[in-house]
Order: structure tokens, then sequence, then C-alpha cells
């Protein structure tokens, strides 16, 4: 195996006989099969020139399943391989005349021949460090884009350019006379599309569950058993709540999924108790004391230690999976039965509590843009000297302490904009606020950084400047797997510059195309807080 598509990846160079997330050398190298056969896939609908929703869909969860932590179940792996190759063949019109849903049941792949397939289509097959660094980077972003993608395509949005530009984008870096500068392009317009894919999202949100409120979220554990929601989808959230109506069963969200306790349409359930716990990275001890029934719904799933006991506690859905959890498979219309979670739950003691502490949020673009008259004012009077962009992920490492250092070391006339679970890093540090305006504003979900452009957008025009990169913003953010990745292409192609990157920046990227990204946005890797400190806020 070789994998090095995430922050964590060993020494900073590369995963080679088991990756850091946990994942095996066999579940590693069907990943691998599993994009090369999806390429394979988009190369015929760039043929035929469009497709129909369950080959988009197809393409989209493909690369979905192989997103760091989302899914180390060997068999699901292989079955999407095998989906995914009678897809082929029914666009080359070599089997059957039925639709795409059946088109599976007229192959059989032999699991073992596939192993040993995937063995030989690894990331080290392009030979050139450049165009690797860039057909990787395209393919990880293709891979955040496909994540906030799907997310929208569940709750009956859709974007066809953007369905359209990961398949042609993906067939693109299978071109054998790859040209860097061609790949660069692709890089750009990869960020472009990024952009729609988030914007998609938050209106399907939006539009669905209303626009996040300024909210109190409760993190202390209530009385009665409860049913723990992680991963990023809302859609989930929404059919459990509307499940457990009436059980005595309370729902908590965990890690990415607290911005649902600002959504309006979730605070009608009576039974939807706060969230519980912290990011994604402390579950192994934070599962074990839940208790009740976890729902992991998409990907930060940590492979539990042999002496936890929640394994058979855990359930998974949708693009996540895990050898011996649970796994609930929608029907034809979407929708999923989750009766044996609620009544496992109704067996279970109520969850031991972590702490009490309530923690607000909610400060997604349209309720910071009602405060905008304020913000102005607080800027103009000199009281807000700098925001800084602390979004992203968290993860284990130790040098992520760094972010909480900086965070505590901000002069207290800045402002930190935070979306994703590196939030959890400083979001109860209590920096207090400013004239009113929380030094903490938290946008949300890591898909919700979207929200943090159109805020930068928004005060570019009230203050009438020409440049995103002249107003009083810093970006310091975190990166650990390819959701991250797509939403800094996407601050690059909205022109955003001066971007500090970390903890450590991405193994995948050659040194070539270091210096590209340093040259034209000014990237830059962490240091220490004081030599940050002092280039950001001076």
């Amino acid at each position: 195996m070789f994998c090095y598509q995430c922050q964590e990846t060993a020494g900073n160079k590369g995963c080679t006989k088991i990756g850091v997330c946990g994942k095996n050398e066999d579940v590693a190298n069907l990943q691998d099969l599993l994009i090369y056969t999806t390429k394979g896939l988009a190369g015929l609908v760039v043929k035929k020139g469009k497709a129909c929703a369950k080959v988009y869909d197809r393409i989209s969860n493909n690369l979905f399943i192989t997103i760091t932590n989302a899914n180390f179940d060997e068999s699901a792996i292989l079955d999407a391989i095998k989906k995914t190759m009678a897809f082929k063949e029914k666009i080359m019109g070599k089997i059957g005349t039925e639709g795409l849903s059946d088109v599976e049941k007229y192959l059989s792949y032999d699991d073992e021949e596939l192993k040993r397939k995937a063995i030989e289509v690894g990331v080290l097959n392009i030979i050139n460090e450049d165009q690797r660094s860039l057909v990787e980077l395209v393919t990880y972003g293709l891979k955040g884009m496909a994540a906030y993608n799907h997310h929208a395509n569940v709750l009956g949005f859709r974007n066809e350019e953007v369905d359209f530009f990961i398949a042609k984008a993906l067939a693109k870096t299978t071109h054998k006379d790859k040209e860097v500068g061609d790949l660069i392009d692709l890089v750009i317009k990869t960020g472009e599309h990024g952009v729609m894919a988030m914007a998609l999202l938050e209106m399907a949100n939006t539009e669905t569950y209303g626009n996040p409120e300024i909210t109190e979220v409760d993190f202390s554990a209530g009385k009665n058993p409860g049913i723990l929601i992680s991963g990023h989808d809302l859609h989930d959230m929404k059919m459990l709540l509307e499940q457990t109506k009436g059980t005595g069963i309370d729902v908590y969200t965990h890690s990415e999924m607290l911005p649902a306790n600002y959504y309006p349409e979730f605070k009608k359930y009576d039974n939807f108790h706060g969230n519980y716990g912290n990011a994604w990275w402390k579950q192994n001890e934070e599962f074990e004391k839940f208790n009740g029934p976890i729902l992991m719904t998409t990907n930060c799933i940590v492979p539990p230690k042999k002496n936890n006991t929640y394994l058979d506690r855990m359930f998974t859905t949708s693009n996540a999976g895990f050898p011996g959890a649970n796994h609930i498979e929608a029907d034809e219309n979407g929708y999923k039965d989750f009766s044996a979670i609620i009544e496992m739950a109704k067996s279970c003691q109520a969850p031991e509590n972590l702490e009490d502490i309530k923690v607000v949020g909610g400060f997604a673009h349209n309720q910071v843009l009602a405060l905008a008259d304020k913000v102005i004012e607080e800027v103009n009077s000199g009281n807000i000297r700098k925001f800084v962009v602390m979004a992203g992920c968290d993860g284990r490492s130790s040098k992520r302490n760094y972010y909480t250092d900086f965070a505590q070391s901000l002069p207290k006339d800045t402002v930190i904009l935070t979306a994703g679970c590196a939030k959890y890093r400083y979001n109860k540090l209590g920096l207090g606020d400013i004239n009113g305006i929380p030094r903490v504003l938290d946008a949300g979900q890591c898909n919700d950084s979207y929200s943090l452009v159109q805020i930068a957008l928004a005060l570019k025009d009230a203050f009438g400047l020409d440049d995103v990169n002249d107003l009083p913003i810093e970006y310091n953010i975190a990166w650990y797997e390819q959701k991250a990745v797509i939403v800094l292409l996407a601050l690059l192609s909205l022109g955003v510059k001066n971007i500090h990157l970390g903890p450590t920046l991405p193994a995948f990227l050659s040194p070539t195309v270091v210096d590209f990204l340093v040259e034209n946005f000014n990237i830059a890797g962490n240091t220490t807080v004081e030599e940050d400190l002092e280039k950001m806020i001076g």
C-alpha cells in the first residue's frame, strides 16, 4: 500500500504497511482500485457527454467512500467496485437492456482477482513527482467536493454542472500526456466548482432546515437513554429525530454534527438534548462513556481499541462502514429505518456526564450579515483590529496544541471566524466578546467554510474594497482530510492569498507545487505561535 492523502500520514511521507487512520493494506489497495474504476466510468461519461443521476451518484459515492476515516469495510468497497464496473459495462452496451438499478445482477467478479488487480493501480504509478502531486491534489479535492455534493443530492438538490465536472476532472487526470500547466489549471477549476458545490449544499441545508441561528448548546448529559449521531449528514439527523419522537430516547450530536443544534428545524424536537463530546479523534474514550448506540453517518470513524466495548453499539450508514458495525441502508426512496438503533437505546443506561458547559454557535453568514452594521462600526472604531479565519479540521497530533495556544495568544481586539471540528481547540476557552460580538464566531461544519467566504466578500463590498485580500482578515487554517483540501482550493480559486496551512503542509505536494503555491498565493506553513502572530497581527 501507499497512501498520503491525510495530514497524519506516517512521517509526513506516506503510509506503507498500515494507515495511521487504521485501514489495513487490503482496504487501502481496494480504495485505490475503486478510484481507478471510477475514473474509467468518468471517462465513459465524458465521451457520452452526459449521464443519469444514478451514474453521477455512483461516482460521488465512490469518491466519498475513499475519504480518510469513512469506510474500513472491505466487503463494502468490493461491492462498490463491482457496481462501478457493471455501470461501465452497461454504458458500453455489453450487458442487458434493463435499467442501471438492476445492472449489478449481470456481472460477478472474483474478490481475490480484484485484490490482485488492486495492487497494480496505486498512487505511485505516476512516475513524475510533479504530475503525481497535481493529479492527487485534484483527486483529493474532488473527494471533498463529492462529499458535499452527496449531502446536497440526498436533500433533492443537484447541480449538473458540478456532477459533470467531477467526471470530467477525474477523466483528465488519466490522460497520458498530462502537462503540469494544464494540471494547475485543473486545480483552480476544481476550486471554482468546489465553491459551487458548497453553495449548493448551503442552499439545500437552509431551504430544508432554515438559516442557522445564534444558539447556546448544552454539552452536559441528560437522565434518559440516548443515541449519539456523528459525522456530517443532516438528513440522517432529521430522520433519527423524527423516529425517536415520544420514545423516551434523547438524541445527541457529536463532533461535526454539533452545528445541527443551530438549525430551527431541529429545535422543534423535545428529545434533541444537545451535544456530547468533542472532536472526532477522542471518540474511543467518549463513545465508551456514552453507553448508548452511536450512528456514524459519514467519515471520522476511529477504529475501536481492543479494550473498547462499543463496537456492537456502533451503526454506520450511507458511505461509512466498519467491520463488525451494524450497517443501515436507505430504501429506494432514501428512507432509513432506525428502529434497531432505537430498540437498542431503550435497553441502555443514560450517558455518563463528560462536562457541564454551554457553548454558543450559529454564526453562519446570514446571521453575521444581520450584524454587519455593528461589525463595521466596531472595525471602524478600532475595537476590532483583525478577523482570523481558524477553520478546518482537528486531529490527534500534539502539534495541534499550536491552535489552542494561538487562539489564547491573540490580542483581545481580534475575532476568530471558524468552521469545522478545528473549533474544538478553542471554542471552550471563554475568550469573551467585543461589545457583544463573541470573539469566536462558529459558522458550522467544514462545508460551512463557504459561509466564511460569503462573510469576507460581503465585508469587502461594505468597506468599498476592490480585493478581498485588502480586508483585515488573516487565514490560519488547520487541515486533516480531503474536505479541507476542497475548501483550500475554493479559497485559492477566489483569489484569497496569504493562507497559513498546518500543522504540516500536505505530503502529496511536491517541492515544485509548493513553490507554485507560495509564489502565486503566498501560502505558508506554521512556525511558532509568536512568529505567526507577528506575521499576521503585527
